[in-house]
């Protein structure tokens, strides 16, 4: 109890005493302080993870990448086996997760400059803001290389544009920081500090690393100068791992792209996409090894918030924004097309007050879930429209009946990867087909039969049995976008 002693406030001890006890239930009745009522809040925290595919974790069956810290979250929560990213590209997907729209909705439409529209965002945090959450925003920001603060967040810690991997310099809310050693470190360490900061409210803190994303060199436009001389750097201590592990392939690394027209196409200085195109291994062992220091993130954070009694009353949240090529269909840096390893993402969710341990989920989550799923299960009510939904019922064993059934994948064409240019796209997936309808490229469309061919390596587009299956794909696509399509 602080005091106001006589020569400061001119009331005596016991009346200043009094007076400060109905100033702080004052404050808790005008919203300064939180209300009782809102101790039942969960906590929030959210790893976005920078181009981790959906398998590149010990709990999704890689043979031997070392992550059980982010494995707990599985077993002791929700795994979905088909979640996805509705544009497998940084920018707009981070808008996706943030805000719950679709890409033609938000505005964040490709890599470049977006700063002034990113600060225009509406996203859940500001929602949870105005609710009494203490907020916070760590990590790559990549809507522009603006790094100033956005609007929703108490606490900032950002970078310009995608960052560097070592020796990082970040905004700190608003002050200029320059850290020592590994990027992810820094992070975690900014992270760690938030979470245990002693508190009354309810907390959010998202984390947007920069890892797995590779060293790159940006023009001011946001484009690469020389993407072939990308390179992922782990953390110094992090170098010797997997050294003597085989790195898993999948069956579609062989693909002939035999109908595939669009990667057929000969682009200027680049040789024909084929096994030789691929990632090589050491990339992909320095990918995981970019993972050991995420890892070791969590493990800092599950341990703080379980020393502190708050663990199991924290929706903790582990995904990534898009995936990555580990050689399929000939394509490595490429991670903008519609295949299944470009889209597909992991999504762990941890929370035991809700969900049962060790469950899995086969129903479709999308990037634009997120925003709708953690207002719902925060209890926050909001008056926006979002093209995504809670996943909250799901979480509870719930199995509505009207689940999504198919869903939009977009993406739209920006400089930075020649190979990629003029190959701006609308998709849609079912359970069973993928609809890829390119909007520059005349009589290039794909459609895959996932399950007769779950590694897209023969296009049926023009078989005489998928024609009526292809008229209901683009009814169903055009349908997707009636509304405000660009």
């Amino acid at each position: 109890m602080t005091h106001f002693l006589p020569d400061q406030s001119g009331l005596p001890v016991r009346h200043a005493t009094i007076f400060s006890l109905l100033a702080m239930l004052l404050a808790g009745v005008l919203g300064n302080e939180p209300a009782v009522a809102d101790d039942n809040r969960p906590n929030i925290v959210v790893i976005l993870v920078d181009d981790l595919r959906w398998d590149e974790l010990g709990c999704q069956g890689h043979p031997f990448v070392r992550t059980p810290n982010i494995d707990r979250l599985a077993y002791e929560g929700a795994r979905f086996r088909n979640a996805f990213c509705t544009t497998p590209l940084c920018s707009p997907v981070r808008a996706c997760l943030l805000t719950g729209l679709h890409t033609h909705h938000h505005g964040i439409f490709d890599n470049t400059n977006r700063s002034e529209r990113s600060h225009q965002l509406k996203t859940f945090p500001q929602e949870l803001q105005r609710a009494g959450y203490e907020t916070a925003y760590v990590g790559k920001w990549h809507m522009g290389n603006d790094d100033s603060v956005r609007p929703g967040f108490d606490h900032w810690v950002s970078m310009k544009g995608q960052g560097t991997s070592f020796d990082p310099t970040l905004n700190v809310d608003g002050r200029q920081v320059a850290f020592k050693g590994h990027t992810t470190d820094a992070l975690n360490q900014k992270a760690l500090e938030f979470v245990e900061r002693r508190r009354q409210q309810p907390f959010c803190l998202y984390v947007a690393h920069k890892a797995l994303h590779p060293e790159l060199t940006q023009r001011d436009d946001g484009s690469i100068t020389d993407p072939s001389a990308a390179r992922f750097q782990p953390a110094t201590r992090h170098e010797g791992l997997y050294v003597n592990d085989g790195v898993p392939r999948r069956l579609n690394v062989t693909d002939a792209l035999n109908g595939k027209p669009a990667l057929q196409r000969r682009i200027d200085g680049l040789p024909p996409l084929g096994p030789e195109t691929g990632t090589p291994d050491e990339t992909i062992r320095d990918r995981l090894r970019m993972l050991a220091g995420i890892e070791e993130g969590v493990g800092q954070l599950l341990a703080a918030l379980e020393s502190a009694g708050k663990l199991d009353k924290t929706v903790f949240v582990f995904t990534s924004d898009h995936g990555y090529w580990y050689g399929e269909h000939g394509l490595s840096v490429e991670r903008r097309l519609a295949y299944e390893e470009g889209i597909r993402i992991p999504l762990l969710i941890r929370y035991p007050q809700l969900i049962k341990a060790g469950s899995t989920l086969d129903e479709f989550a999308l990037s634009i879930d997120l925003a709708p799923t953690l207002l719902d299960l925060a209890g926050v009510k909001s008056d926006w429209k979002f093209d995504g939904c809670s996943l909250k019922p799901l979480l509870a064993g719930e199995h509505p009946a009207d689940c999504r059934s198919s869903f939009l994948v977009q993406y739209n064409t920006d400089t930075v990867f020649p190979r990629v240019r003029n190959m701006g796209y609308r998709a849609i997936r079912t359970h069973r087909w993928k609809l890829i309808r390119y909007k520059e490229l005349d009589g290039m469309d794909e459609l895959y039969d996932l399950v007769a061919d779950p590694y897209e390596m023969r296009n049926v587009i023009g078989a005489p049995e998928s024609a009526a299956v292809l008229s209901q794909l683009n009814r169903e696509l055009d349908e997707m976008l009636t509304d405000d399509e660009p």
